[in-house]
């Protein structure tokens, strides 16, 4: 049986966990990753039911809830960030544990700001403040014109510039920078040239305090630039080995801070960044 819109099958399965949501449920999702990570082992497939805004579609959402349940032999785990309280009494009719986000939180926030919440559906989501979608759009638009070193000009706007080999994350940790927190982030290549001069690029020079380095496993790279051109001299691990070693030497030789990505998530990586180079969310 086919669940949902969005899923993830996992081996072993033992049951069905659910993400249900009025909108895009990003957010949720993101919390309940956070939360499952605390259970070694855990092996539940996920289902992801976004924009369940109205009564018909949460109706159908608790009969699939069943359904799985039925079909796993297992009560099904549900995760909720329903607003509208008709919406959530109709998925707490389902035959699951629900855990339903806005009822653990917002009487206890209402109490404490002392006002009533006003059960908005699509705030985190919605355009909202246009000011701030209006920082992110530029932020994005910043990070795709300078991206890979393409434009020198108005690079002392950028709020931070990533420099390291290629292939090493720099334009994804960028445009990651600029949707989630409009932070204008540049990022430059470093070259056989660079290291064989052992110099940082020229156009650099003047925006060091805004420097921050990427390196990355050379096993890692070698199996990224496999995928984008197998078989080449560019893609050997020695070559791989050769370019990290002497881009961390630069980094070391000039004192920019950097950080190893082989193993840390995009979400740790930005954060990261911001704290190290002293950028403020620019929410």
């Amino acid at each position: 049986m086919a669940r949902g819109l969005l899923k993830t099958s996992m081996a072993n399965s033992s049951g069905t966990l659910f993400i249900i949501s009025d909108r895009t449920g990003i957010t949720l999702e993101q919390l309940v990753r956070t939360l499952v990570t605390q259970f070694d082992g855990l092996r539940r497939e996920r289902v992801v039911l976004p924009f369940l805004d109205t009564p018909v579609k949460i109706a159908a959402a608790v009969r699939e809830i069943d359904a799985a349940g039925q079909e796993d032999g297992v009560l099904p785990v549900v995760f909720s960030s329903l607003v509208d309280e008709a919406s959530r009494a109709l998925l707490q009719t389902a035959n699951a544990r629900v855990f339903d986000i806005f009822d653990t939180f917002l009487p206890s926030l209402s109490d404490a700001f002392g006002m009533p919440y006003m059960g908005h559906i699509g705030r985190s989501h919605g355009i909202g403040d246009l000011g701030r979608y209006d920082r992110r759009v530029a932020a994005v638009n910043f990070a795709l014109n300078f991206d890979d070193g393409a434009r020198l000009r108005g690079l002392g706007d950028a709020d931070l510039i990533l420099i390291g080999v290629s292939r090493s994350g720099k334009t994804p940790t960028c445009l990651y920078l600029a949707m989630q927190y409009a932070v204008r982030a540049a990022n430059f290549p470093l070259t056989e040239d660079d290291f064989l001069l052992g110099k940082l690029p020229g156009p650099l020079l003047e925006y060091r305090s805004s420097l921050f380095g990427l390196t990355i496993s050379a096993d890692r790279l070698h199996r990224i630039r496999e995928e984008r051109r197998p078989g080449s001299d560019y893609a050997s691990l020695g070559q791989c080995r050769k370019e990290i070693a002497a881009a961390e030497d630069l980094f070391q030789g000039h004192a920019i801070p950097y950080i190893d990505s082989t193993t840390v998530s995009i979400e740790e990586l930005a954060i990261e960044i911001m704290q190290r180079v002293g950028v403020s969310r620019h929410y």
